[in-house]
């Protein structure tokens, strides 16, 4: 998302680091309320997942470029895909 980063500078401008960051545990906690929602009540909230999903992404990409750590992520993913594909393998 590195073309938002001049989007990401005017939210942070107009609401500050710390309101950014916990807008990330915002949007995470309402994908984690529809998840929840899906599962445990049979609910149909695909829609709302998706939306969801979405604001997590975006937020993610955000507190990335707050931290300026898009890089080291990049760089962490492959190494905890293949614990995952290690786990799987056993």
């Amino acid at each position: 998302m590195k073309e938002y980063e001049a989007l990401f500078d005017k939210a942070i401008q107009r609401w500050g680091v710390s309101a950014q960051l916990l807008m990330v545990l915002e949007e995470m906690s309402e994908l984690q309320k529809e998840i929840l929602k899906n599962i445990n009540r049979g609910k149909d909230n695909l829609d709302a997942i998706i939306d969801e999903t979405a604001d997590v992404e975006i937020m993610l990409a955000q507190l990335k470029h707050i931290y300026q750590i898009q890089k080291q992520v990049e760089e962490r993913i492959p190494v905890k895909l293949a614990k995952v594909r290690a786990r799987l393998e056993d």
